[in-house]
């Protein structure tokens, strides 16, 4: 399989989870991945499994919350394999509460891993970009390249208890729709994604006493099991997503075949709504 022979991907959050596998999706298409995990283990071995399959890949570990990090995630796409195709934000978490009992520190981490983080990496970009439409051009070239925002149900549909990280996603929703409009001229389509419940880390039962650590701070994570055991039941086709059937979704706005689909949110839910 082929179909992105030739083109660069960067794939935030791709050392675990749903991101892994868009890495390895994307890679078995041909495209060269640029790989991003908050840490480098992880990223490290999905560059490994890229390489082994006979892919190209390169990682770039560190938190996409840093200020310096879109640079240094563009400027590897571009020094490594010449230039950007593909961009995925997936990288992400969830930190839930309540809103009398969010602190600001809450609110601030999950905003700015998945609104501000996006934001900067499509803006430092924005040149790269700009320069190969101008060098297609000149050379007779058509070149479609690609965004995905990776998005969730509760940014269209608000979920108790993620005031953050519904907040985060509308957010990123506008985003998306904006720079559909703005990067039109760059024969760039830029969509998202919105996942419902695909079984993760991040999704596992609560009372499995799941944590992960994000810069020295433990979180919590998980789904009440009595409730994740009716939000199975609520969706039509009976069963969560996989990481699998998630990176399928995105693979899909990243093909020649979504060519002319932008400034859209594809819902990856199994059926479910909200």
């Amino acid at each position: 399989m082929t179909t992105l022979e030739g083109k660069t991907a960067l794939v935030t959050g791709s050392g675990r989870g749903i991101g892994r596998q868009v890495a390895l999706k994307l890679a078995a298409a041909g495209a060269a991945v640029v790989v991003n995990d908050l840490d480098a283990e992880p990223a490290e071995q999905t560059v490994a499994d890229i390489v082994a399959a006979g892919g190209q890949a390169v990682a770039v570990p560190g938190s996409v919350a840093d200020p310096g990090f879109a640079d240094t995630f563009v400027g590897a796409a571009v020094d490594t394999f010449g230039g950007i195709d593909i961009i995925v934000n997936n990288a992400g978490f969830t930190w839930d509460n309540v809103i009398q009992k969010m602190s600001d520190e809450q609110w601030d981490a999950i905003l700015a891993v998945h609104l501000t983080a996006p934001f900067r990496i499509l803006r430092a970009a924005q040149p790269v970009i700009k320069a190969a439409v101008a060098a297609d051009r000149a050379a007779g070239r058509t070149v479609c390249r690609k965004v995905v925002n990776v998005s969730s149900l509760s940014g269209i549909y608000g979920t108790v208890g993620q005031a953050n990280y519904s907040a985060a996603k509308a957010g990123l929703e506008g985003l998306t729709r904006t720079l559909a409009k703005e990067w039109g001229r760059l024969n760039t389509t830029v969509n998202a994604v919105a996942f419902g419940l695909i079984g993760t880390r991040l999704t596992t039962a609560a009372d499995e006493g799941a944590t992960i650590d994000v810069r020295g701070q433990e979180i919590k994570v998980g789904i009440n099991p009595q409730l994740l055991e009716r939000l199975e039941e609520l969706i039509p086709l009976r069963r969560a997503g996989t990481p699998e059937d998630a990176a399928g979704a995105v693979y899909l706005l990243c093909i020649p075949e979504s060519d002319y689909i932008s400034g859209q949110t594809l819902q990856c839910a199994g059926g479910f709504t909200g």
